[in-house]
C-alpha cells in the first residue's frame, strides 16, 4: 500500500502519494476553493487504500478529524520534502499564500530554527497576486515587465491594500508599467532577504511554494539578493516548488508506525 501526503493551504491544495520505496507515483495540486477540506477529501477518495494519510498546512487539523492518520506541522514538512530533493540543504524558503518561513537545518536535515511572517499578508502570493492585478499583469510577466526596467522606484508600503493604492498611484502619474512592477519585486525581495537574514542563512537554500513557481522569480531574487557577491549559490528550486510540503507529509507517513 502507498503513502499519501496531503498540503492543505489558504490557495491550494497538493497532495503526493508515495510507493514504499519512496517513489512518486502521483501527484496534484488544485485550488483550495470555498471549501477545502471537502475539496482535500475529493482529492484522497478512498482513504483506506493507503497504509498512511498524512496531513500538513493551515488546513491539517480539519483534515485529521475528517480522513488523515497523521498530522506534521508545515515546518516539518517542508523540510522533510525540501532535504529529500536537495539533500545538501541547510536552509529552507517556503512563500505561500499567506505566509513566508525561513527554516534552518542542522548538518543532519533536523529543523534547527525558524522564523515566519505570518501577520499580514505582506511580501506573500497574495500580495505579489494583488500587485500584478494592480499593474494588469500576470504573474509571469511582472518578473518579466521587471527586468527590463532599470529605473529605480521605491514602494513605501508593504500593507497590501496601501501599496495597492500606491502601485495605482505611481502609474496615474506615468510612471513606467516596468518600472512599478521592479518596484513591487524589489519589495517583497527585500523583505524576504530580511527575513532569511534575521534566521541567519546557511548555504544552500531551497525555495518552496507557490511564488517559487512564478517563472524567473527565484533567478530574480537571487540576483536581486546578490548571493553570488556574497560566495553563495543562488536559490535551489525544486521542479514543482508547490509540492514539498504534500511531499514532506507522505515521507513522515513511511516512518509512522502501522
Amino acid at each position: 500500500m502507498d503513502f499519501l501526503g496531503i498540503d492543505i493551504g489558504s490557495r491550494t491544495i497538493a497532495t503526493v502519494v508515495l510507493d514504499d520505496k519512496g517513489t512518486i507515483r502521483t501527484a496534484a495540486i488544485m485550488d483550495s476553493g470555498p471549501r477545502p477540506l471537502e475539496r482535500a477529501r475529493e482529492m484522497v477518495g478512498d482513504v483506506h487504500s493507503f497504509r498512511q494519510a498524512v496531513a500538513t498546512g493551515y488546513g491539517r487539523h480539519g483534515a485529521r478529524a475528517g480522513f488523515a492518520t497523521g498530522l506534521i506541522t508545515e515546518i516539518k514538512a517542508h523540510a522533510l520534502g525540501a532535504r529529500h530533493l536537495f539533500p545538501s540543504c541547510r536552509t529552507v524558503l517556503d512563500i505561500g499564500g499567506q505566509d513566508s518561513k525561513v527554516i534552518r537545518l542542522d548538518e543532519r536535515g533536523r529543523v534547527e530554527d525558524f522564523i515566519m511572517n505570518d501577520r499580514c499578508a505582506a511580501g506573500t502570493g497574495k500580495f505579489l497576486e494583488v500587485m500584478a492585478r494592480g499593474l494588469g499583469l500576470s504573474l509571469k510577466e511582472i518578473v518579466a515587465a521587471a527586468s527590463t526596467s532599470g529605473q529605480e522606484l521605491t514602494l513605501n508600503s508593504m500593507c497590501t491594500v496601501f501599496a495597492e493604492s500606491e502601485v495605482v498611484s505611481l502609474l496615474a502619474a506615468g510612471k513606467p508599467v516596468g518600472a512599478v512592477a521592479r518596484a513591487v519585486l524589489n519589495s517583497i525581495c527585500d523583505r524576504t532577504q530580511n527575513l532569511l537574514a534575521r534566521a541567519g542563512i546557511e548555504p544552500p537554500v531551497v525555495f518552496t511554494g507557490g511564488v517559487a513557481a512564478v517563472p524567473g522569480l527565484p533567478a530574480y531574487f537571487s540576483r536581486r539578493m546578490g548571493l553570488k557577491r556574497m560566495g553563495l549559490p543562488d536559490l535551489q528550486v525544486p521542479d514543482n516548488p508547490q509540492l514539498v510540503g504534500a511531499l514532506g507529509a507522505a515521507l513522515f507517513g513511511m516512518t509512522m508506525p502501522e
